[in-house]
């Protein structure tokens, strides 16, 4: 059985590292439940040069290279019949990458108005991997707070911080620091970076 993985982009800077992950996961056998908020769609679009339309072409310009048992599902912000809605979906994880500090207010709350913050809130109450990208600096204490009550209720909290002591070259290079080790919690092989040894 293919594993099945959630992926959220929220509307906060780093839009970036929701495309590497999806590059990195459907370059394998696993099947990608694809959750884009509408601010989201917005951010991709400013930083990304998404024209708004074909989410799939989007990712072949963006060189994404899709494994022959590999899929991917898109799902509206606003459809809560969507499979990710339903603690009988089961799933292999969720990655939030980014996270904007709404979202990761609305899943420490527990207010699930949509169905990124409806399927956070489900991974969290049937004990799934829920990892959260959070895109915010500095933070105000209300940030910290919302991220200790998510980290308490079982989520990963995983602020994008790359690595430097691999020598990266590039902004790809950092971000795959990143990437590396959301695949390594989901308990995913990865060959972004080397294990360090």
């Amino acid at each position: 059985m293919n594993k099945k993985i959630i992926v959220a982009i929220c509307g906060a800077s780093g839009s970036i590292y929701g495309i590497r992950l999806l590059k990195a996961l459907l370059n394998k056998p696993v099947n990608i439940y694809l959750i884009i908020s509408n601010a989201g769609l917005e951010i991709l679009k400013y930083e990304n040069g998404y024209s708004g339309k074909d989410f799939t072409s989007f990712l072949k310009d963006k060189g994404v290279v899709t494994h022959k048992d590999a899929g991917l599902n898109i799902y509206e912000q606003n459809d809560l019949f969507a499979p990710p809605a339903s603690g009988s979906f089961r799933h292999d994880g969720m990655v939030i990458a980014p996270c904007s500090m709404k979202t990761l207010a609305a899943i420490a709350s527990g207010m699930a108005d949509n169905l990124i913050h409806r399927a956070a809130d489900v991974s969290l109450k049937e004990k799934r991997p829920l990892i959260l990208l959070p895109r915010e600096t500095p933070l105000s204490i209300i940030h910290i707070k919302n991220m200790h009550k998510a980290a308490m209720s079982g989520a990963t909290i995983m602020p994008p911080s790359p690595s430097f002591y691999f020598n990266p070259k590039t902004i790809s290079d950092l971000v795959d620091t990143v990437i590396a080790r959301v695949l390594d919690h989901l308990k995913i092989e990865q060959d972004l970076v080397k294990e360090w040894g």
